[in-house]
């Protein structure tokens, strides 16, 4: 039996620019003083669906999955800090999508079926439209953290092309997490 591959199916960021922006919101989370873990930013990346351990037999079928799903490119904004779950017990800290939400919803609400049908488990949360930047590990100066998310809640970040939706798998190490594409589909 072959091993696992911990999986998502997502769109990279393909701006410098907006990743620089994203690295400089980081530097102000981190002069909260907060206990946060930041994402690296090469890594950050909007997760249409988290698969999680996935046999290495079902990375064609999953491909063939996002080949049904019908879409054409379109651009996303990036704007605003936010939190999960809630501000009294923040646990992830994102970035926020405004345009191109609805677009990257569609493309959530036609995969989830197919997802289903090939034996994954419907996603717990459903789809909210966002960037992980930050994962909060305790609350310290979590108030200071959640003002600053709260002034910084109309943040620019700019915008992406969303264009080709990758099948990507996930290696987690001491290190963090290392991010390779298995397959990648652009209509």
């Amino acid at each position: 039996m072959s091993e696992k591959i911990r999986s998502f199916i997502a769109f990279d960021l393909e701006n410098d620019s907006v990743v620089n922006r994203i690295a400089a919101s980081q530097k102000m989370i981190m002069q909260t003083n907060a206990d946060v873990k930041l994402v690296e930013p090469k890594n950050i990346h909007i997760t249409v669906r988290f698969l999680g351990d996935t046999a290495p037999d079902m990375v064609e079928k999953v491909y063939a999955a996002m080949k049904n799903i019908k879409f054409t490119p379109f651009n996303i904004q990036l704007t605003g800090l936010g939190v999960f779950p809630t501000v009294n017990y923040p646990r992830v800290v994102w970035a926020g999508i405004t345009d191109g939400a609805q677009q990257l919803k569609s493309i959530f609400e036609q995969l989830e079926p197919q997802i289903h049908d090939l034996g994954f488990a419907p996603d717990p949360n459903g789809f909210s439209p966002h960037l992980t930047i930050a994962r909060v590990r305790s609350g310290a100066n979590k108030q200071r953290l959640v003002d600053l998310v709260q002034r910084q809640e109309n943040y620019d970040f700019g915008n992406i092309r969303a264009s080709c939706l990758r099948l990507k798998k996930s290696q987690l190490s001491p290190k963090g997490p290392a991010y390779t594409t298995l397959k990648e589909y652009c209509p």
